[in-house]
């Protein structure tokens, strides 16, 4: 148990925090620009190669502009509200595939045009791909003293977070934070945040008790997934983006990792 500060000001004691990982731990900001672009790319690619008699670059300048803006896409940023900065790869690939019917394909036909896209743009940025695009995204600032802080004081954190399991094995290992983190909630595991049954079966995994933990995320949807799960307090974290998000569903925000302290009980 410790008692978790912020600004100075006492928020309770707690046994367990829960992260998100994109945007609250993780600067990613910037390759899911690059991945949005790239997923973008292949789908004109693939459009043209497979529907010629529609592919004209009125049509295709179509399919870009309701791709970015189904993302919440803009040349140097991102929406940190939207598709692509908080929901699943499963998610964005049926956003995509809603995209395709909007242009006249049948569902069949769009779901199978998204999967390509999705794996014709993997294959081009691994292809692409030099040593440095395979280090983790960087640590937002203060993060791995605030984790030091719980680990210090016995306090059992753990990720939930639509990346994959292994995309946030990679991040935790890419910054030294395996040992910090007791487990993880990935889009691999069901079900998928925000379903509150999702932070129920991670604490019961834990051996904690949802009103006994805190959760900071930077989305609404992680907040309200918080309250619906009977977490014991919820933290909006909007420093990770270029834009802040929008939040109304915390309890108290924070914009930077130094204005939360531990003191051990």
């Amino acid at each position: 148990m410790a008692q978790l500060l912020l600004r100075g000001e006492c928020l309770g004691d707690f046994d367990g925090v829960l992260f998100d990982k994109d945007g609250t731990l993780s600067h990613s900001e910037p390759r899911l620009i690059e991945q949005g672009h790239s997923r973008i790319a292949a789908a004109c690619d693939c459009w043209i190669s497979s529907t010629e008699e529609s592919a004209t670059s009125e049509r295709v300048e179509q399919l870009r502009t309701l791709m970015q803006q189904a993302y919440g896409l803009s040349k140097e940023s991102v929406s940190p509200d939207g598709l692509l900065a908080v929901a699943s790869r499963q998610h964005n690939l049926v956003a995509t595939a809603t995209v395709f019917t909007l242009l006249g394909l049948s569902w069949p036909r769009a779901l199978l045009m998204a999967d390509r896209s999705f794996e014709k743009a993997a294959q081009w940025r691994q292809a692409q791909s030099t040593t440095a695009d395979h280090n983790p995204s960087p640590l937002l600032p203060a993060t791995k003293p605030f984790l030091d802080q719980l680990n210090a004081a016995g306090v059992t954190c753990a990720v939930i977070s639509n990346d994959t399991h292994q995309g946030i094995k990679d991040f935790l290992r890419g910054h030294q934070l395996e040992g910090h983190m007791a487990g993880i909630w990935s889009a691999d595991d069901r079900p998928n945040k925000p379903d509150p049954e999702a932070v129920h079966q991670l604490c019961d995994n834990l051996g904690l008790q949802p009103s006994r933990c805190a959760l900071i995320g930077d989305a609404d949807s992680d907040l309200l997934m918080a309250r619906q799960a009977g977490i014991g307090l919820s933290l909006g974290y909007v420093a990770g983006w270029r834009r802040s998000p929008d939040l109304t569903e915390h309890e108290h925000l924070i914009s930077h990792w130094d204005e939360l302290q531990v003191v051990d009980r």
